[in-house]
């Protein structure tokens, strides 16, 4: 059983003077234990479909199941707080919470005890190969690639399988990117997550198990 699945998916975009058709007739699966790429170039509807996968909106027509339950039945805060987690390229870490607060954060939402969750997150910082020093920054004190790192251990907090992340190396240099995708195949590999990399970096597609082409919408293996 897949973990997500997407099954004649179609979403269109509607405005007061056009439809777009964004997302056309997709279907694909994602299992733990894999790294997936979905290429393709800008305004091939990729990004849309990460924001589907995430839950952050429902398909036109079609549905998406998360453990062969449909998505349009789920409460979908629960799913991303419990089940999807979503790393972007702009990193979009509280810039007045520290390391340890930002990957605090979701677990407190939850009602993790503060103790716990503080002593979770250390360690979840510590298995992204960031110092203990790193903790106690702010995001502007930090590079872009710890930024990111603190961004996966975030994402991680919560022990969702599914790992979105969105052009996750777009705003680093080739040394971090490789850190980061390592970092990503690591999870994949030996924590048994579904990772699911939105990219146009052809070089990250190297390193997936599965690649997906998307254009115009359309989505191919």
């Amino acid at each position: 059983m897949s973990i997500l699945s997407v099954k004649e998916v179609t979403y269109i975009y509607k405005s007061k003077y056009q439809s777009v058709e964004a997302v056309s007739n997709v279907s694909c699966s994602f299992d733990t234990g894999k790294v997936y790429a979905i290429v393709g170039h800008s305004g091939s509807g990729k990004s849309t479909l990460l924001s589907l996968l995430a839950g952050l909106d429902l398909p036109t027509k079609g549905e998406i199941y998360v453990y062969d339950k449909p998505m349009s039945s789920m409460d979908r805060d629960r799913y991303r707080r419990e089940t999807a987690s979503v790393v972007y390229q702009s990193f979009n870490l509280f810039p007045l919470l520290t390391a340890l607060e930002n990957v605090t954060y979701p677990m407190e939402l939850r009602g993790v005890p503060v103790k716990e969750a503080k002593e979770k997150a250390k360690a979840l910082i510590a298995s992204v190969g960031l110092e203990e020093r790193i903790a106690y920054q702010l995001p502007l004190m930090m590079s872009g690639g710890q930024q990111q790192r603190v961004a996966i251990a975030r994402a991680l907090a919560n022990n969702s399988k599914i790992l979105l992340a969105d052009e996750p190396t777009g705003n680093l240099d080739s040394a971090n990117g490789k850190i980061i995708i390592d970092l990503l195949e690591k999870l994949a590999h030996e924590k048994d997550y579904a990772v699911i990399i939105i990219t146009h970096d052809m070089g990250i597609a190297d390193r997936a198990d599965i690649v997906y082409t998307m254009k115009d919408g359309k989505l191919k293996a």
